[in-house]
């Protein structure tokens, strides 16, 4: 999908009759068969329906293959060579192709054949060690770090790998997995393994590198702030009304205060309590002190902030009408990122994208249905 809004022509292989199994996921729907996480994460690719375990299918893959930049494919290490479609099978067909494999644990390694999930990546990647609160039971990061970190990675691989062909004219293999998404976003986590000797524990809003800088209580909720560095420290005592901490030996420098931090909160708790929300995080900005309130999902998209920088879009589909999807994170200045297409339908461009490769002398006709 992110190339897709960068714009690439993205067409979705699926199985047929039943497509990508997201598209029955989540506990509810809209109006059509489709869930909404799939409609979330498919504007922009038209689909076709191939099975690939007939030669038919096959036939059409590789048809598609020698006038493609790009191949991602998601399968266990090993399937797609099953299927006819592994990568030497490929760059045979198409020098240039940039094949791009997401997996749970990567092509080789004694967990390569493991089954992967978000879950699964970030437990045993240590991530699951490192979240929730300290003493409590295993808490999964909110957002699935692993997959979509998994995707992210690809994209940067596959953008690498268009640079490099650009200038020898050659395709390569990339490969991403949801373990090391998630274990290569673990930056500050291996840094303390590293550095200390001992595995992190899970710090609930509190930061490894800088105190205070985490989720604390005022009267009427919690709020975040971050005096990160020694400047943001001491304006922070100002509007605390607190300078009596300056000269404590426990808070002298950053370094103390990460090493003390249960009591850096604690000597503050009375202080925060004696404040609305509001007020702390108004008066610290008029600080230069970072703070914010904490919102849930609803207040966020609802926020004067979301609306400015065009987060949410509405897209027409053939079946929902329109609906409510993220919008672009990321922005470019001459080239924008558009919704060309919406989700497809399961097999809605068969027809089209068959008729494109027999007008280019890819696939002989008359046409096979190939997915059925």
């Amino acid at each position: 999908m992110l190339l897709g809004d960068m714009g690439a022509d993205v067409i979705k292989i699926e199985p047929p009759v039943v497509g990508d199994q997201t598209r029955g996921s989540m506990g509810f729907r809209m109006k059509g068969a489709d869930s909404p996480g799939f409609l979330a994460l498919n504007r922009n690719k038209r689909s076709i329906a191939l099975d690939l375990k007939t030669q038919a299918g096959r036939e059409v893959l590789y048809a598609l293959v020698k006038t493609a930049d790009v191949l991602v494919e998601n399968g266990r290490p090993g399937v797609a060579d099953r299927l006819g479609m592994g990568y030497e099978t490929l760059k045979a067909i198409n020098p240039a192709l940039i094949y791009a494999s997401i997996s749970g644990f990567g092509e080789s390694g004694p967990w390569a054949q493991r089954p992967g999930f978000d879950l699964i990546a970030q437990a045993m990647s240590g991530v699951l060690s490192a979240t929730g609160l300290p003493d409590s039971e295993p808490v999964k990061n909110g957002v699935p770090v692993g997959d979509l970190g998994a995707a992210m990675f690809a994209v940067y691989g596959i953008l690498s790998a268009l640079i490099g062909r650009a200038k020898t004219g050659e395709g390569q293999w990339v490969g991403a997995s949801l373990f090391e998404a998630a274990l290569g976003l673990s930056i500050w986590e291996t840094t303390e393994l590293w550095g200390t000797g001992k595995s992190p524990k899970p710090l609930g809003t509190a930061n490894r590198m800088s105190a205070p800088y985490q989720a604390v209580h005022a009267s009427d909720g919690y709020f975040v702030f971050g005096a990160a560095n020694q400047k943001l420290w001491l304006a922070f005592l100002e509007v605390a009304g607190r300078r009596d901490l300056i000269d404590d030996a426990r808070f002298a420098t950053n370094s103390d205060r990460v090493a003390n931090q249960a009591a850096l909160i604690g000597a503050l708790r009375t202080t925060f309590v004696s404040r609305t929300v509001a007020d702390w995080v108004d008066a610290l900005l008029a600080a230069g002190v970072p703070a914010g309130p904490i919102y849930d999902y609803d207040q966020a998209l609802a926020s004067e902030h979301v609306a400015a920088r065009q987060m949410i879009q509405e897209i027409d589909h053939p079946v929902e009408g329109p609906f409510k999807a993220l919008g672009f994170a990321v922005k470019l200045s001459q080239t924008p990122q558009q919704v060309r297409y919406p989700p497809p339908l399961l097999d809605q461009h068969h027809a089209e994208i068959l008729a494109d490769l027999v007008g280019k002398g890819l696939l002989a006709a008359p046409l096979e249905a190939a997915g059925e």
